[in-house]
């Protein structure tokens, strides 16, 4: 692959993590949901309920709207995108709070992209122990 051609995709991956991004920050449901791949998978770590891969965009969503009920969950900031030829990544800070627990955490999104939308994530959570919490006591 040329520079030009390594330039141009990481281009083209930025363009879509920062769709998405912008989406998020708007908390426009409809605009994220349609930056996720058909295919999704979601890559949830941790020692909790929620944590493993969900694969396909159906249950990739169920999870992550079963996590955001859980744990009333809101976006605090999205802190900084960027992408390279193979991955892009959100870094976004997160609040919170599902009645016995109340914390703002930094989360790290790392995403693959194809066909221009989000195929793949792994997400790491700077406090996975206090994730590990939040879940089990919600």
């Amino acid at each position: 692959m040329s520079n030009d051609e390594a330039a141009n995709l990481a281009a083209a991956n930025l363009a879509v993590v920062r769709r998405y991004a912008e989406a998020w920050e708007k908390g426009d449901l409809a605009a994220i949901v349609a930056c996720y791949h058909d295919d999704f998978t979601l890559h949830y770590g941790g020692a909790h309920s929620l944590a493993g891969t969900h694969a396909g965009k159906p249950a990739a969503l169920a999870a992550l709207a079963e996590f955001s009920k859980r744990t009333g969950r809101k976006l605090v900031a999205i802190l900084d995108v960027m992408a390279g030829q193979e991955r892009a990544v959100v870094i976004a800070r997160e609040h919170f709070d599902n009645g016995a627990l109340i914390a703002d955490v930094e989360r790290v999104l790392v995403y693959r992209i194809a066909d221009g939308l989000l195929r793949e994530c792994w997400l790491h959570d700077a406090d996975q122990p206090l994730i590990d919490r939040l879940l089990a006591v919600s």
